[in-house]
């Protein structure tokens, strides 16, 4: 690591602390002892109010009520951060109201020839979801569902919700995953009722509450239920181009395990309902996108003769 990032770095790791030593700075960043004086030194003569403490368990404070110097992006960090804007702009992503007041701010603390990049990478830089004629254009299908960002509220409060689908009851359920597949928000929770797994769609939420209910299992009794479903029964050996295909696009429950310390070659394991027609479908279209370097071990019997008929039909 460069100084100039090293020590952007260790502010922001000294801001997030109210005392630090120089053996952590040691520790944390990989650095010599005199590397670590030398780097302390120069951030307080930037402005950072550190006042050290004498004594063999000294080390350093940050002053309270100081001004903290002005956060400084080195031009990789600011090309980050625009590229990181304009990827994921119109993926239906929450809070984006919010995205122009922050672009500003983040502007403002940017040289004028960082922000001159930024502008010409604006008019070279299309992704996809854009619209080439005016990139800077929000489509109404951009716009994520109305009660997405206030399930993340209630989420980062307390993952027992108690949500309403359309023409239907209401479940209390515990938060499991957020997760966002094929331009959808779907909720991975443990419905606390039936006492299993199941996914929804953010779209069919017509409204979302905190459950003080008395079923709130604890995180430890769930992850036990949970352990206790059915075995997997799709067994996969991947290669490094079906492990390419994976990191493209893979259904909310398939996760790999690498075999070897290259992360070239892993395993897939997980449990295909074959009762779910829909599931075993979008499975074998998966399967088929996976490509030839996927090599199967075990898959159900119903997956197989899905496959021989798309063979067929080709």
């Amino acid at each position: 690591m460069k100084k100039v990032e090293r020590i952007n770095v260790i502010m922001r790791y000294i801001n997030n602390r109210s005392r630090f030593t120089i053996s952590e700075i040691m520790q944390e960043f990989h650095i010599s002892r005199s590397t670590a004086i030398r780097d302390i030194r120069e951030i307080e003569a930037m402005g950072m109010p550190l006042t050290a403490e004498a004594g063999r368990d000294g080390g350093y404070f940050v002053l309270n009520n100081s001004v903290l110097p002005q956060v400084r992006f080195t031009d990789n960090e600011v090309k980050a951060l625009f590229i990181a804007f304009m990827a994921t702009r119109n993926q239906q992503l929450p809070y984006l109201k919010s995205r122009q007041s922050l672009a500003e701010k983040l502007l403002g603390l940017i040289s004028e020839n960082q922000q001159d990049d930024l502008v010409l990478l604006n008019q070279l830089l299309l992704f996809a979801g854009t619209n080439p004629n005016n990139p800077d254009l929000l489509e109404l299908s951009d716009l994520p569902h109305p009660t997405l960002e206030k399930l993340i509220g209630l989420l980062l409060e307390d993952r027992y919700l108690l949500i309403t689908l359309k023409e239907t009851m209401s479940h209390p359920i515990y938060l499991l995953h957020l997760h966002h597949e094929k331009n959808l928000w779907l909720i991975e929770a443990f419905d606390l009722n039936e006492e299993k797994k199941k996914i929804v769609s953010v779209d069919s939420l017509t409204d979302v509450l905190p459950y003080m209910g008395k079923k709130r299992l604890s995180h430890k009794k769930i992850l036990e239920k949970l352990n206790k479903e059915k075995a997997a029964n799709l067994v996969l050996e991947l290669g490094p181009k079906a492990i390419a295909q994976f990191k493209k696009y893979h259904p909310l429950k398939a996760a790999v395990s690498y075999t070897n310390p290259y992360q070239s070659t892993a395993v897939l394991e997980m449990f295909v309902d074959v009762k779910q027609h829909e599931e075993v479908t979008e499975l074998t279209n998966w399967l088929l996108f996976l490509g030839e370097d996927a090599k199967v071990i075990e898959v159900p019997e119903k997956v197989q003769w899905k496959l021989k008929e798309r063979f067929s039909d080709l």
